[in-house]
């Protein structure tokens, strides 16, 4: 692993960027996704999708907003037989995914309550843009960075998109969790669609009523997601019902979540979440900033006593469980192995099976459920039945720490491999790459 105090300072203001830049002064911007094959960039802004050549040229630039919009017009009906004035209203890119099965791009923004646009990789050319149904609506919360999703690509198959996201209160209209249709044509009705709905379960998971009655600011924001062999996975951010008083004007804390679905598992009997986090010299680091997934180098891989086909996730997280819109500049880098990750679900999953301990999922289930004893053999591929479930972990999943930053705020991280030695970039707050 190659960490050092090398300096690549990219703020405004600093000298020279011996890098190659795409300078926009309008709109902010929000994310960015690589084609995997071509190298061509895209780029989510406020009011904006860009394409850039892999040397940052614009290339296209579609345009999403500003458009009228009131954030009180809730799907169905359709914005235009809303009672309420509709004004001029930014529309934040909250969700930008390549569909390489489709050649096109899924542009998901903060208007209309969070519908997104199918654009043509090309030239950026809208394919369509589904808004007739309730499913086609995701969300309106228009913070950037808080919605995350993950497209499985099924061979002669449906294609799915799972989608996590906050929901600001709304949990009569939006699920936080749910997995999606994804059909070739734009313009299928089932598009978006449940992958699974009967009269009793779906394939989708929303916050309770309760929970909202009892802590009206609780949310789930999804900061990074990924999938790995069978398993799809969500780094979460959200409110600490434990530690939190339901009284408004208490302090709040937040614990951050690995949370872990079965692709194939339709009616989610399988979700699994556990607490995540790093210490270091006796500090708690609970506030997840941003992931990488990735594989480890020969050298790492060597170190690590697992094999370079393994998936190993880098994660940085600042300190302590305060302040999440604003977290403290103190931040650590941290290494994770799925490998250990998955062991530390499936003892979790086994002793409940044993009908050892709880459910221990407050948020979601309100009460306490004992687990239920079974004979089941629970093994590295198990994806849940109609009982255990949802499953709660008990005791934090910790990472490795590899490089504490009190300076300047680590928020995010990305990682490869060079001749053999995993290096690892860290952004900061202030605009600078840490190498």
């Amino acid at each position: 692993l190659l960490l050092g105090s090398t300096w690549l300072p990219l703020a405004e203001g600093s000298p020279k960027s011996p890098f190659r830049t795409f300078p926009v002064t309008d709109w902010s911007l929000t994310h960015l996704v690589v084609h995997n094959k071509t190298g061509e960039v895209y780029v989510g802004a406020v009011n904006r999708i860009y394409k850039l050549s892999n040397n940052l040229t614009l290339l296209r630039t579609h345009v999403t907003g500003p458009v009228e919009d009131n954030e009180k017009c809730y799907p169905p009906p359709s914005v235009q037989s809303c009672p309420h004035g509709l004004v001029t209203t930014n529309n934040v890119n909250k969700l930008l995914l390549v569909d390489y099965s489709g050649n096109r791009l899924i542009a998901c923004g903060s208007a209309s309550q969070g519908i997104c646009q199918f654009l043509r990789l090309d030239d950026l050319f809208k394919l369509g843009e589904p808004h007739h149904r309730k499913e086609h609506y995701l969300s309106s919360v228009n913070e950037s960075g808080t919605m995350s999703g993950v497209i499985i690509e099924v061979l002669n198959g449906q294609n799915k998109l799972f989608i996590g996201t906050p929901i600001d209160g709304k949990s009569e209209y939006f699920p936080t969790l749910s997995s999606r249709k994804l059909m070739a044509n734009e313009e299928n009705a089932e598009m978006f669609g449940f992958v699974y709905q009967d009269e009793f379960v779906s394939s989708q998971l929303k916050i309770p009523s309760d929970t909202l009655s009892k802590f009206p600011t609780f949310d789930i924001y999804y900061i990074y997601s990924f999938s790995s062999e069978q398993f799809v996975y969500y780094l979460t951010l959200q409110l600490d019902t434990q530690l939190t008083s339901p009284d408004s004007t208490g302090e709040q804390f937040f614990t951050s979540k690995i949370v872990r679905l079965c692709v194939d598992d339709p009616k989610f009997y399988s979700y699994v979440e556990f607490p995540i986090g790093c210490m270091q010299d006796g500090i708690e680091y609970r506030l997840i900033q941003d992931a990488y997934l990735t594989k480890p180098g020969k050298a790492l891989a060597k170190y690590l006593g697992i094999s370079e086909r393994e998936d190993i996730l880098f994660t940085i997280f600042s300190q302590g469980q305060k302040n999440r819109v604003k977290p403290p500049k103190e931040s650590v880098l941290c290494l994770f192995t799925l490998k250990k990750i998955k062991d530390k679900i499936k003892e979790r999953i086994q002793s409940c099976y044993r009908g050892e301990g709880k459910l221990s999922l407050p948020w979601l289930l309100n009460k306490e459920l004992g687990c239920i004893n079974s004979p089941l053999q629970i093994d590295d591929n198990f994806c849940g039945q109609d009982f255990n479930q949802p499953l709660g972990g008990t005791v934090t999943i910790e990472g490795t720490p590899l490089f504490v930053d009190k300076e300047d705020g680590m928020t995010s991280v990305a990682a490869y491999d060079y001749r053999g030695q995993t290096v690892v970039f860290a952004g900061t707050r202030s605009g600078k790459i840490k190498k």
